[in-house]
């Protein structure tokens, strides 16, 4: 099949925009990742077939372990992997009907079934409470609360281009919200890096954080606000449907490493 396939570097913000832009609400983070910034970071290889994109795959490699994105048709993205851009060690998130596909070249360590929440607007109401714009210089104090086991995907860029806001206790940094990506030139921005220390959960922080993340988002004029969470938190959905956010789509998320025999062609 795959000789029917023509893979390629993609370098046209226009061109890939146009292929996201068909789900535009699952590809909000590879959207961001358009954002000059971002997209030096990046790499996008994509799969045409009869003279149209039908298949993209985005490399972001300015996470710990890098995200590898995937968008489009099973054969396209086959193509992309065999002949493109086949990264040793990704942090995948993909379709469920990707895996399969996906596990003829990788080893995954665990797939996390996931759901994209999208907000909408009109049911978002604000939260009364005490919290704090985070800016660059609470970067350490960050480091600090994460070490407490959340914040996996949080790095300084995310913090001097996004939205963060925390509850400070006594002088300490108790809980956080902030956006995984914020692109005001596309629209589109990712709630996560929310995290309360476990000796202050139970206290409506996160919820009040996330809240304060949200109202600032709106207040920029941002049309799509999302976030990922795993299916299996039922508490955090219940939270997040409450502030107004609604299951968009289920997808897969999960670290591999590509398999012996199947390197970077």
């Amino acid at each position: 099949m795959n000789s029917h396939w023509r893979t390629s570097e993609l370098t046209d913000k226009r061109q890939i925009l146009a292929f996201l832009q068909s789900d535009r609400r699952y590809a909000a983070y590879a959207i961001g990742d358009l954002e000059d910034v971002m997209f030096e970071q990046s790499a996008w290889a994509g799969a045409e077939r009869g003279g149209q994109l039908r298949a993209l795959v985005l490399h972001f490699r300015a996470l710990t372990i890098p995200a590898l994105f995937l968008m489009g048709e099973n054969d396209g993205l086959r193509a992309i992997l065999q002949q493109s851009l086949r990264p040793e060690r990704v942090f995948f998130m993909c379709r469920t009907e990707h895996l399969a596909m996906t596990q003829r070249f990788y080893a995954w360590e665990g797939t996390n079934p996931m759901w994209r929440m999208v907000l909408q607007p009109s049911r978002f109401r604000p939260v009364e409470g005490d919290c704090i714009r985070l800016v660059p210089a609470h970067y350490h104090q960050l480091l600090q609360l994460y070490t407490g086991g959340g914040g996996d995907a949080f790095n300084l860029m995310q913090l001097e281009h996004g939205v963060f806001f925390g509850v400070v206790v006594q002088g300490q940094l108790v809980a956080v919200a902030g956006t995984h990506l914020l692109s005001p030139t596309y629209g589109v921005a990712a709630l996560g890096n929310v995290f309360t220390h476990p000796d202050y959960c139970g206290r409506g922080y996160g919820t009040l954080t996330t809240a304060a993340v949200v109202a600032e988002l709106l207040r920029l004029g941002i049309p799509d606000i999302v976030l990922n969470v795993s299916q299996a938190n039922s508490a955090a959905i219940r939270i997040y449907e409450r502030l107004g956010f609604a299951r968009y789509c289920p997808f897969l998320e999960g670290a591999a490493w590509v398999k012996e025999g199947s390197r970077q062609p």
